[in-house]
């Protein structure tokens, strides 16, 4: 094998390949919001558990495959992007903990419970994005930072959408960003 037939695989098992987990997201983003669309809007009778029933099929499967991959990519990397894989790690954590504080502090100061309905969504979008941002960054994955950066804006702007529209915002251009990056995925890791 020659030297650059195995610097070439060396990058490749070291990249993330996130086709699945943006599939996983798709669906959740898809199928959980629109059922919650359709389901708020009043056009489909369905039980009030599907939707987050769905969205959680989506979320958990593409946590799963997310962490799968990025551990994979891991054992071939150095130890310094190892570190910095591991930090930026530790934001999903921290930035979902004070998500929980702000959504519970929001609505019980306001005394609006119903504000949880769509501060949960738009605010763990927003999350996601701002750490999508930062694992490009590491990673050097601009389709990822990218990803992020369109997700915060979109999950900021449905905050102006009212009622079930809020949902088909999610569903649409969110779903539907991740359903573009999974295939443009496959694009980067071939280049």
């Amino acid at each position: 094998m020659n030297a650059t037939a195995v610097r070439a695989t060396t990058v490749a098992s070291a990249e993330v390949d996130n086709r699945v987990a943006y599939l996983g997201f798709a669906f959740a983003y898809v199928f959980g919001h629109g059922a919650a669309l359709l389901s708020k809007s009043g056009a489909v009778l369905m039980p009030s558990w599907l939707p987050i029933a769905l969205l959680a099929t989506g979320l958990i499967a593409g946590t799963a495959f997310a962490m799968s991959s990025s551990l994979r990519a891991q054992k071939a990397a150095t130890e310094a992007r190892r570190r910095a894989e591991k930090l930026v790690g530790t934001a999903w954590i921290t930035g979902f903990a004070a998500l929980a504080l702000a959504v519970t502090g929001l609505s019980t100061v306001f005394d609006q419970p119903e504000l949880q309905t769509v501060l949960w969504p738009a605010g763990s979008t927003i999350v996601v994005g701002l750490i999508y941002i930062a694992e490009g960054a590491i990673r050097g994955n601009a389709l990822h930072h990218n990803l992020g950066t369109w997700l915060m804006l979109v999950a900021a702007a449905t905050l102006f959408v009212p009622g079930a529209g809020f949902f088909g915002v999610l569903a649409v251009l969110g779903g539907g960003a991740y359903l573009v990056a999974a295939l443009l995925e496959r694009r980067r890791l071939a280049a």
